[in-house]
C-alpha cells in the first residue's frame, strides 16, 4: 500500500512493486502482520506527522513474519525463522552507536516513516532489528508486543516505578496504556486506569488496574485525589497530549511525582504550570527512545509465558487498509487492528 502524497486514507494505493533484495547484514521478511497505529500510521499518512516522512512511502512500523532470504554476513537468522521487527533503524556508525547507546543515535530512521515499512508482502530490514518470535505466539500478538510492550517496560524503568507506588495510566484501553497497566501490575504498583468511556475503563481494570476514572465524564484530578485519599499519584503515564486532559493529569501528581509522555494524538500543545512544577518538585519527561532490543526480547518471552496479554480487535487483509484506517480514526476498536498481507 503505497502513498505518494499525504491526505485521507484513500491516498494509500494498492500497487505492484519490486521485491527488495537484502543487502549485507539484512534480511527479507514475508510480512504476516502489521498493526494500524494512530500516531505512526494515521498521522503520518495524513500530513507526515512532523517526523520528516519520505515519499513515496509504505507505512507500517511493527511488522512480524517469516525470514525468506538473508543477505551477506547474516549469521544470526535463517530462512523460515519467525521474527518480530524493532522499528528503529540505527546507523551503527555514529559516536552514540559506537558507545553502545543506539537509542541516542542522531541518524536513527524509522520503518514506515523514513524507510518502506510493513504495509507490504515483504519488508527488508537489518538482521539486528529482528527478534525471534517464541513458539505458540501468533504473528498478530508479536506485532502488538513489538509496538508497545518494550516502551511500556522502558517507561516504568524511566519513572522508577516501585511496588506500592500509585500510578495513573491515561488511555488505559489503548495499545500503549493497556501494556503499561500490565507491566505496572507485575511491579506491584497501585494503578488507576483513566479512559474516555466506561467500557474502556473496565478494560483497564480487567488488565490489573485497581481503580478507574472516566475522564470525559468526571473531574480527573478530583477523582484521583479521592482515590488516593488526597495524596495524588507518584507517576502519570500521560501519552495523549490532549490540552483538555493535561491539567487534570498533571495536577494529579503527588509531591515529587513524575509524568512521562510520548504521545500527542490529542493535539500535543498544552500549557504547563511552572509554579506547580518547581514548588512540588515534579518532573515531566519524554519516554521516547528509552526502549531497546532487550525490552523486546523480554516482552515476547513474558507474553508467550502468559504473563502479558495483547488486545486485538480484528485482523483484516492488507487490501482493506483504507477501511482499517477509518475504523481506528473513528475510535471504534477495543484493541489493535491488525493487517495481514497473506489474507485475500
Amino acid at each position: 500500500m503505497v502513498i505518494h502524497r499525504f491526505g485521507e486514507p484513500e491516498v494509500m494505493q494498492w500497487e505492484e512493486a519490486p521485491t527488495p533484495a537484502p543487502g549485507a547484514g539484512e534480511v527479507l521478511v514475508q510480512v504476516h502482520s502489521v498493526s494500524v497505529n494512530r500516531t505512526l500510521d494515521l498521522q503520518v499518512r495524513q500530513d507526515g506527522g512532523g517526523y520528516g516522512a519520505v515519499l513515496p512511502l509504505v507505512l507500517g512500523n511493527d511488522p512480524a513474519g517469516v525470514v525468506v532470504a538473508t543477505g551477506p554476513g547474516v549469521e544470526s537468522l535463517r530462512v523460515n525463522d519467525r521474527v518480530a521487527v524493532s522499528q528503529g533503524i540505527h546507523c551503527n556508525a555514529c559516536a552514540d552507536c559506537a558507545a553502545g547507546r543506539p537509542q541516542d543515535c542522531l541518524n536513527r530512521r524509522m520503518l514506515g516513516i523514513h524507510l518502506w515499512g510493513g504495509y507490504a508482502e515483504y519488508v527488508k530490514v537489518p538482521a539486528s532489528n529482528c527478534v525471534s518470535v517464541p513458539d505458540g505466539l501468533t504473528f498478530g500478538a508479536a506485532t502488538v508486543v513489538a509496538r508497545h510492550f518494550p516502551l511500556a517496560i522502558a517507561q516504568t524503568r524511566l519513572t522508577n516505578l516501585q511496588a506500592g507506588d500509585w500510578a495513573l495510566v491515561m488511555g488505559a484501553a489503548g495499545g500503549l496504556g493497556s501494556c503499561i497497566i500490565q507491566v505496572a501490575r507485575t511491579l506491584g504498583a497501585r494503578i488507576i486506569a483513566g479512559a474516555g468511556a466506561d467500557d474502556r475503563v473496565e478494560v483497564g481494570r480487567s488488565l490489573g488496574a485497581e481503580f478507574g476514572v472516566n475522564y470525559r465524564q468526571a473531574d480527573l484530578e478530583e477523582e484521583v485525589r479521592r482515590i488516593t485519599e488526597g495524596r495524588g499519584v507518584d507517576v502519570v503515564f500521560e501519552n495523549i497530549g490532549d490540552p483538555a486532559l493535561w491539567d487534570g493529569a498533571f495536577n494529579s501528581l503527588a509531591r515529587g511525582g513524575r509524568l512521562v509522555t510520548v504521545g500527542a494524538h490529542g493535539g500535543g500543545m498544552v500549557t504547563l504550570d511552572l509554579k506547580r512544577l518547581y514548588q512540588r518538585r515534579l518532573q515531566v519527561m519524554s519516554g521516547l527512545g528509552a526502549e531497546g532490543r532487550a525490552e523486546l526480547e523480554q516482552s515476547l518471552q513474558l507474553t508467550a509465558q502468559g504473563e502479558f496479554q495483547v488486545l486485538i480487535d480484528r485482523t483484516m487483509p492488507l487490501s482493506q487498509a483504507v477501511a482499517a484506517h477509518r475504523l481506528v480514526d473513528d475510535n471504534e476498536p477495543l484493541g489493535k487492528v491488525i493487517l495481514d498481507p497473506t489474507l485475500g
